[in-house]
């Protein structure tokens, strides 16, 4: 048995882990943050998920040199500059600005976000980071520096009791809004913990937690350059549990997840798309997220309008088995369509329409023909989504 609770703030909590945030002039006539560091007292163990974008930026192809499982102690983020698309140049910069650390570090990393095709304005982010105070513990400012059009900041962490009373803190910090697709979601994510994980499990129980979170969510269907989630484990509380650990960071990873739905640009409302009754999970899961990626869906569910006819098209260019005849939809419990009631009429057309105007609700569908079954998950697409999108250089 072990008990997991919550703390405020972020990073801060975790034993041997700094970080700070603070503007080197990325972002022009702001006080918010642009450039932001995490660092190890000791050498953590490291893993990391990244994007399946085949234009995958210059941070990433610098952290891949790495290996999948490397000891560091030490990342920089930027945000307002993504250094994707800059070749073997990009990858210079790296090496230039992180030996540049006025720290010794080992095996630095590098993590950016912001607009893809631009070399890092290098001589900003070295004078930025002499001014770090390298034994700061505010997660706050870690948390709006990487932000691009994130409306709010993204961090937790949670305390984990075992069953013997030794205990260990895992916590993180994330951000995202848009080119959010369920193909390692855009976004970056930093998870620190003192938890002494062992070699053999840190990679599978990311991979597991990324699959069950990160993977599930869309907000526009797009796949950025960037996509990181990155694994730091320290070991300095001396605890560790398996069982402790995975669920503590599948629930980091989940909610960070859900933060970024909510977040979605423009965004109103976040939606399971819950498919039951596939001939296997796979086509189960290709339904659920067509279902959480189209953008016909996305706009009916803008408008509250319960035109089930968007998921049952969907699902059927999925190009899965299924079946009219076998197909109930469900918007939370209540039947929208199936073969006994193919229209809706007055009463049902009105419950659905109030389920639609809830913040969040569930779109399942059940398609009767096996055991496979998956969740995804994504919000609706609104005009102001086209506006930020129309206008993000500017």
């Amino acid at each position: 048995m072990f008990e997991i609770i919550s703390l405020k703030n972020g990073l801060e909590n975790v034993q041997g882990f700094f970080c700070g945030g603070l503007n080197c002039g990325l972002r022009p006539n702001t006080e918010q943050g642009d450039l932001a560091f995490i660092r190890s007292e000791v050498p953590c163990l490291v893993t990391a998920t990244y994007t399946t974008n085949k234009f995958c930026a210059a941070p990433i192809k610098h952290a891949k040199r790495y290996g999948e499982i490397f000891e560091s102690d030490f990342v920089l983020i930027n945000a307002k500059n993504a250094n994707a698309m800059t070749g073997k140049k990009g990858v210079e910069d790296i090496e230039e600005i992180l030996g540049s650390l006025p720290i010794k570090a080992l095996n630095p990393l590098m993590s950016s976000t912001g607009v893809i095709g631009y070399r890092l304005p290098k001589d900003k982010i070295i004078n930025g980071i002499k001014r770090f105070d390298f034994n700061s513990k505010d997660s706050n400012a870690l948390a709006t520096s990487i932000m691009t059009t994130d409306k709010f900041k993204k961090e937790l962490c949670f305390k984990v009791t075992l069953e013997d009373g030794s205990s260990f803190t895992i916590a993180a910090v994330a951000k995202g809004a848009g080119m959010i697709n369920p193909a390692m979601a855009t976004m970056l994510c930093f998870i620190a913990t003192d938890a002494k994980v062992p070699k053999e499990d840190i990679r599978e129980l990311l991979v597991e937690a990324v699959n069950d979170s990160f993977n599930k969510i869309s907000v526009d269907g797009d796949t950025s350059t960037n996509d990181t989630v990155l694994l730091m484990s320290n070991g300095l509380s001396g605890a560790y549990d398996k069982e402790a650990f995975r669920v503590a960071l599948k629930r980091v990873t989940f909610e960070l997840a859900m933060m970024i739905l909510r977040d979605g640009e423009g965004a109103n409302k976040v939606v399971a798309f819950e498919v039951i009754g596939a001939k296997n999970d796979e086509e189960a899961k290709r339904a659920a997220v067509n279902l959480s990626n189209s953008l016909l869906v996305k706009t009916a569910l803008f408008g509250a309008d319960p035109n089930w006819g968007r998921i049952a098209s969907t699902i059927g260019a999925s190009e899965i088995e299924c079946n009219e005849e076998k197909l109930v939809i469900y918007y939370d419990d209540l039947i929208v369509y199936s073969k006994e009631y193919p229209e809706l009429d007055k009463e049902r057309e009105e419950k659905a329409y109030k389920i639609m105007n809830q913040d969040s609700f569930k779109i399942k569908c059940d398609l009767g023909l096996g055991e496979g079954r998956y969740i995804a998950y994504g919000c609706d697409l609104s005009y102001e989504y086209v506006k930020i999108n129309a206008e993000y250089r500017t």
